[in-house]
């Protein structure tokens, strides 16, 4: 199984969705990370998921994630992000994640 570095690594300049134990959707570029695997996007965006209207997007710019805060690191396959009419997508917001 590879470690968690080594598949980070094959991320870096990737956007990646990243979701946090408290249920944040967060969208951006993966620029480093460290061993106690903190993140830095670029260009950031966080999705907030709502049954009543479309996701809406919230700018973070360049953005910072410990390591300790972090649930899932997917990558995002962008072609299909770009197709994707957010202003009519619903969905209930994620709750935060229990340990």
């Amino acid at each position: 199984m590879a470690s968690v570095g080594a598949t980070l690594e094959s991320l870096v300049d990737q956007v990646i969705s990243v979701i946090t134990n408290d249920g944040r959707n967060i969208v951006g570029t993966l620029r480093g990370f460290d061993q106690a695997t903190n993140i830095i996007l670029d260009e950031s965006h966080e999705r907030v998921y709502s049954t009543k209207e479309g996701v809406q997007q919230l700018v973070l710019g360049l953005y910072i994630i410990r390591g300790d805060n972090i649930s899932v690191v997917g990558e995002v396959d962008e072609d299909l992000d770009a197709a994707l009419d957010m202003s009519k997508l619903r969905a209930q917001p994620l709750k935060p994640v229990i340990h």
